[in-house]
């Protein structure tokens, strides 16, 4: 399998995901925008991964990669490929899909438990998750739920956590693949965001949750597996 990574800034990178693909034997490349790298073919992958990042989906005067990047995300899913976006890769997807990207009433930073919905238990990519789990979350905007995706989860803050759409695509607003050197990369890198709000956890709350990050990463390899099944 070849897995491409799109990476917006260098302390977003795979994590966790990066991980499980080596372990598959999976042939991994990536797009570093940060670093002007070019973009591949959608024939030159299997599976698309869009990291995240703190740049919005609308800035494409200031980050004008947004626009080829939001093509090459367009045809890998009309091709059939598999796609996983998280966070602002969840919005990217989105946006290519129909769905608009807002601002969220709030901004939620931290550890916040997610609730599944009814149409994730009936689909294959969720189907064996926890109906409740805690997840990771850094993010001010939101999506809504693209026409024919199916809306899979939603927490109190932000009703829109994640959407699955032809089971091969997956947008997922939260955060499964963070481990501790990757949230302390954010904390240093985007702790301006770490203001007063009702769904903003500090850096020691954040840091200091060794059994999320260990619940997080069983639920990316589920989630990855059975999206991997997909394509197989």
């Amino acid at each position: 399998m070849r897995l491409h990574s799109l990476e917006h800034v260098p302390f977003e990178d795979l994590a966790q995901i990066g991980v499980w693909a080596q372990e598959q034997g999976y042939h991994v490349t990536r797009t570093r925008f940060y670093a002007a790298d070019p973009l591949p073919s959608w024939q030159d992958f299997d599976w698309l991964v869009v990291m995240g990042g703190p740049m919005n989906i609308y800035e494409e005067d200031r980050y004008p990669w947004l626009v080829q990047e939001k093509a090459c995300i367009s045809e890998a899913i009309a091709h059939g490929r598999l796609v996983l976006g998280i966070c602002l890769g969840a919005q990217l997807i989105a946006d290519v899909l129909g769905g608009p990207v807002t601002r969220n009433a709030y901004k939620e930073i931290g550890w916040f438990p997610v609730t599944l919905t009814a149409a994730a238990a009936r689909s294959a990519l969720f189907r064996d998750f926890p109906k409740e789990f805690m997840a990771f979350h850094w993010h001010g905007d939101t999506f809504a739920v693209p026409p024919g995706a199916q809306a899979i989860a939603a927490s109190i803050a932000c009703a829109h956590q994640a959407f699955t759409y032809a089971d091969r695509v997956v947008g997922l607003q939260f955060h499964l693949e963070s481990t501790p050197a990757s949230v302390q990369k954010l904390i240093d890198n985007c702790g301006a965001d770490l203001s007063n709000g009702p769904y903003i956890q500090t850096a020691a709350e954040m840091l200091g949750q060794e059994h999320f990050f260990l619940d997080i990463g069983k639920n990316m390899t589920r989630l990855l597996n059975n999206l991997a099944a997909q394509r197989n």
